[in-house]
């Protein structure tokens, strides 16, 4: 076979570093994006934060503000007028923080963060005129408890692990085990050391005043709780000879207690959400603009900048490079936010009705409709709506969330899921308590405002909106 060289000519998409990055920071929440940032001023001493109070040799190279569009130049220029809601939203740096002297500062939170539940316990066990062996036993126990207050192992589990062979001393142990539950079930808050449900609920209604309500109601979380969960009303009547005003009453008891009582004490798990864009009503528009909070403003250092273009090019390769990289972060950034700004603004002209009315006008909307609008990939909108957050009149919403499927109608047209949801949720909260609607009833009442929709497909939104079924919507 005879050997040959051939040219050929193709071509194939290569993605740049300066491209891989961009997609990257696309696809990160706000938090992730400030752990990226703070992970590249670390590495790379050319970039530095743009502090507007810093001094020294540096030279900012800000990312560019996003123009502004004529209707909030002209709100600019007339101080106090432009937001036909009355709507303000302090997105500041100090809004995240409480002031230790509020008094509007939630209490219980506060509590719930400098005490734990064993604390709370211990100081109880600590006031206590106990022998020493049962303080002992008792903070065994207080060991034992889990978040929610409650004793996972049964005492005869406990006592293996503190008894010995001999059956006398085994015996003794578990009465001085029993005696030691008791008091700590005396301990606030009430409920706790239950090893069940029942059992804390009866601890709490012992706990409460005597009253012919608080003895019905402990005859039904003793006897009847499986029934009262099924919303079994006529059952429970039938069996304690009650009255329906009577077993609302102590229904209404039941409903007061905490099932979980040392949930209070469980340290918090916080999650904030920083809005990458707000949007707001300006001269009868809906306007999206950026969240200057949630902007981090980077620079080239001046001082490498400068050692740099006095040794040239070739003599300091590593910090050539690490200025490279720093120029790219800093476009990056700006575009991602630039991208978020155009995407929001498309998904808000396309939502006013939202804006204007709710939930219940919210109209159908793919990716492939924004992605045409903006002259992007829809990849590229599904990154953009994912993890970034809008921040409105009507409270913070994911970009996902305008997002919805097309359900036909009588007219021929199509209806958002997210509306009908909305409809669902509102005929649910408007039914009669004692005669709530099946799916099938809210099918036709949906079908008789024009929208088709099957029974299942209303069984599946009210699952998603975490409604019971009709079953167990019952009252009294």
């Amino acid at each position: 076979m005879k050997q040959s060289l051939q040219l050929r000519v193709s071509q194939h998409l290569a993605l740049t570093p300066q491209l891989q990055q961009s997609i990257r920071l696309l696809q990160l929440s706000t938090l992730e994006l400030n752990a990226e940032i703070e992970q590249a001023l670390q590495d790379n001493p050319l970039l530095e934060r743009d502090e507007p109070d810093q001094s020294g040799f540096t030279q900012a190279v800000d990312l560019p503000v996003a123009p502004a569009t004529p209707a909030e130049t002209e709100e600019r220029q007339e101080p106090g007028g432009g937001d036909d809601e009355g709507w303000g939203v302090d997105f500041s740096g100090s809004s995240g923080q409480r002031d230790p002297n509020d008094d509007d500062a939630d209490g219980g939170d506060l509590q719930a963060a400098a005490t734990s539940l064993r604390e709370h316990l211990c100081a109880q066990l600590a006031m206590t005129h106990l022998s020493g062996r049962e303080r002992v036993l008792v903070a065994f126990l207080i060991e034992g408890l889990n978040e929610d207050g409650y004793l996972t192992q049964s005492l005869d589990e406990l006592l293996d692990l503190l008894a010995t062979e001999e059956d006398d001393e085994r015996e003794l142990l578990r009465a001085d085990l029993s005696i030691a539950l008791q008091h700590l079930q005396s301990f606030d808050p009430p409920g706790i050391g239950a090893r069940d449900a029942k059992e804390c609920l009866v601890l709490q209604l012992k706990n409460a005043p005597p009253s012919t309500e608080r003895d019905l109601a402990l005859a039904i979380v003793n006897g009847h709780l499986e029934h009262l969960a099924a919303r079994d009303f006529a059952r429970i009547k039938k069996s304690l000879g009650c009255s329906d005003e009577e077993q609302r009453a102590a229904q209404i008891l039941i409903r007061s207690l905490n099932p979980r009582p040392g949930a209070q004490y469980a340290p918090l798990d916080t999650r904030y959400v920083t809005p990458d864009v707000t949007v707001r009503k300006v001269r009868g528009e809906w306007i999206a603009s950026l969240n200057n909070e949630a902007m981090p403003r980077l620079r080239i250092n001046r001082l490498y900048a400068d050692i740099l273009r006095h040794q040239g090019s070739g003599s300091s390769t590593g910090l050539a490079t690490q200025l490279q990289e720093a120029k790219w972060l800093i476009k990056n950034v700006q575009q991602r936010f630039d991208t978020i700004l155009r995407v929001s603004q498309a998904i808000v002209d396309r939502q006013r009705a939202f804006f204007d009315h709710g939930a219940v006008a919210m109209r159908p909307l793919t990716l492939r409709e924004i992605a045409e609008v903006v002259s992007l990939h829809e990849s590229t909108i599904s990154r953009v709506t994912t993890q970034k957050y809008l921040a409105s009149p009507r409270g913070i919403f994911e970009l996902k969330y305008f997002f919805g499927s097309h359900v036909a109608t009588d007219s021929g047209g199509a209806a958002s899921s997210t509306a009908i949801r909305e409809l669902i949720r509102q005929l649910v909260s408007a039914e009669d308590g004692k005669k709530p609607l099946p799916d099938a009833r809210i099918a036709e009442i949906l079908g008789e405002q024009g929208i088709v929709v099957a029974r299942r497909t209303v069984a599946k939104y009210r699952e998603l909106l975490g409604i019971p079924p009709v079953n167990l919507r019952k009252n009294l």
